[in-house]
């Protein structure tokens, strides 16, 4: 576990609580839209609510509509929107808590208001259902993030799930990444193949994000980035959210120095402008020790003073690396 002198422990909260921390995927929203809990009233089991979000510092948390495999391919766009609902009931529920950012403005003027932004995202693009016409009315309805693809194929791209097959974007494809871009929705490539993420690096005009995967020189798993493409998302602009799951932290026993590692060596490879936080929490079945819940979020923020990053740097890292994506996409 992080320890830390009395003068660095001091450092550490202020710096975590004066930050602005984003956090780029969450599966919370599932439980809520089928009605096992609200956001509002902190629960013993699983890893976000508002209470808990507050209590670790959690300023903006994207939201995933979680388009699940009972629901492709024919109910993706209903499914979705049932979830998008749920976001806009939460925050009508804990309107004292929490609101919905449709821009990068709404997120800071959240903060400033001790409100937690909810930023509205989709994991898996079945919910457009090949139709730009129901990406741009997505839009419309807050969405400002999508996840091309889970692990599947569908009429956008492959998933990691069928990397055999060494598919990328489909035409349909290389036309959303056009028009997201055109629209200011965020592309997500945690979950796509290689060729396909090589393929929205060639399309995308802005930056792009992946909101929950790590580095694959530190973890081998098929879900991590290798260095080529940390190296090309980098120069692209984007940023890359560390997912908590342990499979894709470390081969066994995770923790949060194992986590911490990963920081480390993307910070080492291409600077510290391209790493954020990306917990993937309520959608994993358990955590690297130190980092239970949303609560404990602070660790990140411990991890980093001990190991001598900068104020600046442990600043971007918790949120202002993705922010500054955020204001040149939605501003």
């Amino acid at each position: 576990m992080i320890k830390l002198s009395e003068a660095q422990e001091r450092h550490a909260q202020e710096l975590h609580h004066q930050s602005l921390v984003i956090d780029t995927h969450c599966d919370t929203i599932i439980g809520v839209v089928n009605g096992k809990y609200g956001l509002g009233t902190e629960r013993s089991e699983g890893h976000i609510d508002l209470p808990r979000m507050q209590r670790g510092g959690v300023n903006a948390q994207f939201f995933a509509c979680y388009i699940e495999p009972v629901f492709k391919p024919t109910r993706s766009l209903r499914r979705c929107l049932q979830m998008i609902d749920a976001i806009y009931k939460q925050a009508e529920e804990n309107q004292e808590k929490m609101g919905v950012a449709l821009t990068a403005c709404d997120i800071e003027q959240l903060q400033a208001a001790g409100k937690v932004a909810a930023i509205i995202a989709i994991e898996g693009g079945e919910a457009v259902e090949g139709d730009l016409g129901v990406l741009r009315m997505l839009h419309k309805l807050g969405v400002r993030a999508i996840g091309l693809t889970w692990n599947q194929r569908n009429d956008i791209a492959d998933g990691v799930g069928e990397i055999r097959a060494r598919g990328g974007l489909t035409n349909f494809g290389v036309s959303l990444i056009h028009e997201m871009n055109r629209l200011g929705i965020i592309v997500d490539v945690s979950h796509l193949t290689k060729p396909g993420f090589w393929d929205v690096i060639a399309e995308s005009t802005a930056p792009i994000i992946a909101s929950h995967s790590n580095a694959e020189a530190i973890c081998n798993h098929q879900r991590n980035l290798d260095d080529e493409q940390i190296k090309a998302l980098a120069k692209n602009g984007g940023v890359m959210g560390m997912n908590f799951c342990p499979p894709f932290v470390a081969a066994e026993n995770a923790t949060i120095e194992d986590m911490l590692n990963h920081v480390d060596h993307i910070v080492q490879l291409v600077g510290p402008d391209h790493v954020g936080l990306g917990s993937d929490f309520d959608g994993i079945g358990s955590t690297p020790v130190g980092l239970e819940d949303a609560s404990q979020m602070i660790n990140m923020t411990r991890g980093m003073v001990q190991r001598g990053y900068s104020d600046e740097d442990i600043i971007k890292i918790l949120g202002g690396n993705y922010l500054r994506v955020m204001k040149t996409i939605m501003p």
